[in-house]
């Protein structure tokens, strides 16, 4: 998994890749908030019905 400092720095890209493979993703499930980044992996848990090492996975991939 990238830390925070790499996962902010190409987030837009990020996004728009996570968005392109999982439609039901919305911008406000996406924001990814200074000191809430477990926030934001929670919403993604939520919203795709996988586990924080899946999503940490998924993006890592990307």
């Amino acid at each position: 998994m990238k830390n925070t400092t790499e996962l902010k720095g190409d987030w837009n890209v990020t996004k728009g890749k996570l968005k392109q493979k999982f439609a039901i993703l919305t911008d406000s499930d996406m924001l990814l908030v200074e000191g809430k980044q477990d926030e934001l992996f929670g919403r993604l848990q939520a919203k795709l019905g996988k586990t924080k090492e899946e999503i940490h996975k998924l993006i890592s991939e990307l």
